[in-house]
């Protein structure tokens, strides 16, 4: 279903991608974060429901249809580095400290921090251009919201 998307994304040198391959690419991210630690809550659904629909100006059915190819995309998809570096292409550095807030969103959204998790996001987030300070700020502002 996804096959043009898994090859632009596992080219050698993959070129930006155009707004809603860039979308999907965000929100497979989030399903994999989700489904990192062997759980994919219903509670972990509504929050990547409700980051969608708020980082993209999405309506529900809209962010469903999202967050469904996504799930699609994430069991087809080789390995996380090649999502993250078409996220890091597709979204301006700005943008990034965003992107590492709504992973720590889905990290914490059971109450529980995992191992598998953790290891991810500190995979994920130099990844994206975000050192580990601002990681762990992201963090806590998650956190304090909880």
């Amino acid at each position: 279903m996804f096959g043009d998307l898994l090859r632009r994304l596992t080219a050698p040198d993959p070129a930006p991608l155009a707004v809603p391959d860039a979308r999907i690419a965000l929100a497979a991210l989030l399903v994999r974060i989700a489904r990192t630690d062997g759980t994919y809550s219903p509670h972990e659904v509504s929050r990547i429901d409700r980051i969608l629909a708020s980082r993209f100006g999405l309506g529900p059915f809209e962010v469903v249809n999202l967050r469904q190819d996504a799930e699609i995309l994430e069991e087809e998809a080789p390995d996380t580095v090649r999502f993250t570096r078409a996220i890091k292409e597709a979204v301006p550095h700005d943008d990034r400290a965003g992107v590492v807030e709504a992973l720590w969103e889905i990290v914490l959204a059971d109450g529980e921090r995992d191992h598998e998790e953790d290891a991810l996001m500190r995979l994920v987030a130099p990844m994206l251009g975000i050192n580990d300070r601002d990681s762990a700020l992201a963090r806590q502002r998650v956190e304090n919201r909880g």
